[in-house]
């Protein structure tokens, strides 16, 4: 019938006084025509069924998914199928007399298809990617990782399916020189192959989730993660810079990942107060008398002060000496006085390790060190906390008859 159709209209052509190869083109251009305006009309109208079906069913639907579909556009890459494999059963009938350019239309609709399904995958794998992000179990795993590989061997295998289509060789001979290559190969793909074995280490180690604080001080990297891809992670700094950092960096280079803070208790507040060794001494009746108007460590003064002497007076101390037996120094009472403080801050979380430890002396002084939590773990609290804290220590010293060692700045005097 078609064959019939096709002679119709060229023996209608030729009777109107055309020759018979003017026939053939023109009857050819009326049929090429024809196709093409079926076909985009066809496209249009299933585009639209499509459209309004897909859109009833997402209002419908209680899962979100199709929502992405049709916000990647998939309906739309389905709606092209059935007028592109109608324009190719359609070649044959169109190009009667013109076998060689039958055979490179239709190559080139099949390479079409080819690239319409890998298109059509792309925006599939998007939809499943938007979906996954939307649950709290799948936001902070590197899903991009995931879609891109399955992208590069999608892409692969639709490259070598239109070499196939545009050679007529079969596919299969190309993968196997694909093996005879893969040395090439492996070196063109490094990257990315690295990049995909980065990325499961990763997921499966969960050593670093979209949304976690990293220090990476070898690409200068301060901030929260915000993508992980097959070849590159996205910090945003907390200068809003945006630093990336090649995926296999992160299985191969040592950085800081400060999840683990964020998710305990607490963010740790580790610090030294330098005591100048000059400034320690022993305290006398007086110095504790003086000391016990600090209420904060009056009680502790009142009852290690009658522990003390109780202790002296039966092992018959001499304290004319007050090296001699058993004392207080005014060093040993500041670091009583701290942690009590710390104890009594209300920024501070008792239930994580909070101590007041003395380091080894150094030739710049005695390290006093502060190791607590702060309960606020946000970056601009937990540094006011901590200048809060040290704030009052420093103001505190005095009162303990302790100093800060500072190094000596010389003095100039005279004028040139």
């Amino acid at each position: 019938m078609n064959d019939d159709f096709h002679r119709l209209l060229y023996n209608y052509l030729v009777e109107s006084g055309l020759s018979e190869t003017a026939a053939s083109y023109l009857n050819l251009a009326i049929l090429l025509v024809i196709a093409l305006v079926v076909a985009y009309f066809l496209d249009l109208i299933i585009w639209k069924v499509l459209r309004s079906v897909s859109l009833k069913l997402a209002r419908k639907s209680k899962t979100n998914f199709d929502n992405f579909l049709v916000a990647n556009r998939v309906p739309r890459y389905v709606a092209h199928i059935i007028p592109l494999s109608m324009l190719v059963e359609l070649v044959p009938f169109g190009f009667i007399g013109f076998d060689y350019a039958a055979q490179m239309v239709l190559k080139f609709l099949n390479v079409l298809f080819v690239i319409l399904a890998l298109y059509l995958v792309k925006n599939i794998f998007r939809s499943i990617n938007d979906y996954l992000k939307t649950k709290s179990r799948f936001r902070d795993k590197p899903m991009d990782s995931y879609i891109q590989v399955f992208m590069i061997f999608a892409w692969v295998v639709g490259i070598f399916t239109i070499f196939a289509i545009i050679t007529e060789i079969q596919v299969w001979k190309f993968f196997t020189a694909l093996g005879a290559g893969s040395a090439v190969i492996l070196l063109i793909f490094k990257d990315s192959i690295l990049g995909l074995v980065a990325s499961i280490q990763v997921s499966i180690n969960d050593m670093v989730r979209i949304g976690d604080w990293i220090s990476f001080d070898k690409f200068g990297a301060d901030g929260n993660v915000v993508e992980i891809t097959l070849a590159t992670v996205k910090v945003q700094n907390f200068d809003n810079t945006i630093t990336t950092i090649p995926t296999y960096a992160l299985i191969s280079d040592s950085f800081k990942n400060w999840r683990g803070m964020q998710e305990s208790g607490g963010r740790r507040i580790k610090r030294a107060l330098i005591i100048s060794q000059k400034s320690i001494r022993f305290l006398s009746d007086a110095d504790i008398e003086e000391f016990q108007k600090i209420q904060l460590i009056q009680p502790y003064l009142n009852t290690r002060s009658e522990q003390i002497n109780t202790y002296n007076t039966a092992n018959n101390i001499d304290k004319e000496l007050a090296i001699n037996g058993r004392n207080l120094t005014n060093i040993g009472v500041f670091r009583k006085y701290v942690n009590d403080y710390l104890q009594s801050h209300s920024a501070v979380n008792k239930g994580m390790t909070l101590m007041v430890r003395q380091l080894a002396p150094t030739p710049q002084g005695i390290p006093l060190e502060v190791y607590a939590f702060s309960s606020d773990k946000r970056w601009e609290n937990y540094e006011y906390v901590m200048a809060d804290i040290f704030d009052h220590l420093l103001a505190a010293l005095p009162y303990f008859q302790l100093q800060v060692y500072e190094i000596p700045v010389p003095s100039i005097s005279g004028e040139n």
